[in-house]
């Protein structure tokens, strides 16, 4: 399973950054204009650090099984969906329902990064 979550995290990586290139050249001016290029490099930003981690805890546990792993990297998976699939959508339609989507996918990223921090079974 480790495999699919590394598998995963390089995919999630590929698009942060086409997102990031798209949304520095493709979409500068207009998320400018309308307050929402913030929003936009956020959403890369939390995007690319998570599709990283995914990479490395996965490629981590292949070796070296680590307790939880699993649902950490899946806690991260959903949070790069909805807090920064969220924001990317909110800053190109102002869609305000998009808005309470956000927080719960920082709660994911935060869930996942305290799954690994609680303590080991003896």
């Amino acid at each position: 399973m480790s495999m699919n979550f590394q598998n995963a995290g390089a995919i999630c990586a590929t698009i942060g950054i086409a997102l990031g290139a798209f949304g520095a050249h493709a979409l500068k001016e207009s998320l400018s204009s309308n307050g929402m290029l913030d929003a936009w490099e956020t959403a890369v930003l939390y995007h690319l650090i998570h599709a990283v981690s995914l990479f490395l805890l996965a490629a981590i546990n292949a070796s070296h099984p680590i307790e939880r792993a699993r649902l950490a990297m899946g806690l991260w998976l959903a949070g790069i969906v909805l807090f920064s699939g969220s924001l990317y959508g909110l800053a190109l339609t102002q869609w305000s329902l998009l808005g309470p989507i956000t927080p719960i996918g920082g709660l994911c990223f935060m869930a996942g990064w305290v799954v690994l921090a609680l303590p080991r079974k003896a």
